[in-house]
């Protein structure tokens, strides 16, 4: 069970980063062309915030039941001076945490805000910051400590 996560973990990044840097897209070209935001800009909107929020479960899931994460929480004192150990144990899942928190605020704040310049110009910037963090934070194959391959799949 744990490979199985560990895979749709990693596909469904591709998705998040897809969905987002297209949701980015469509919240920079509108707010600065002054754009309506249409329907389609809604759902793009919405289905990236649901997208990371389907990673956020497999995430969390994987955090449960990894041997890495397991190691961490039971010799804490040891392995927050691994690296590797920390990365996954501590640093990913808090800076995935603060990116799917800001992804989700700025959906919510982007479909109340009253106008469409302010839709966009809000979806834009708190989806970006959010981008940044996720971007820093993913075990990129890379990676000189932390490396993970860029696809897994399913045995």
């Amino acid at each position: 069970m744990y490979f199985n996560l560990l895979v749709l973990h990693t596909l469904t990044r591709w998705l998040v980063l897809i969905s987002l840097a297209y949701a980015i897209y469509r919240g920079y070209a509108g707010w600065l062309d002054n754009k309506t935001f249409t329907r389609f800009d809604n759902t793009v909107r919405h289905v990236t915030a649901t997208i990371a929020h389907v990673q956020l479960i497999w995430g969390a899931w994987l955090y449960i039941i990894s041997p890495i994460t397991n190691y961490f929480l039971g010799n804490f004192k040891t392995a927050v001076h691994e690296r590797q150990v920390r990365f996954f144990g501590m640093e990913h899942v808090t800076v995935m945490l603060i990116a799917i928190v800001l992804i989700t605020v700025g959906s919510a704040k982007a479909k109340r805000q009253a106008t469409d310049k302010l839709k966009f110009k809000t979806m834009a910037v708190w989806y970006t910051i959010a981008m940044v963090l996720i971007l820093s934070s993913v075990p990129w194959q890379f990676s000189p400590l932390i490396s993970r391959p860029y696809l897994r799949w399913f045995n």
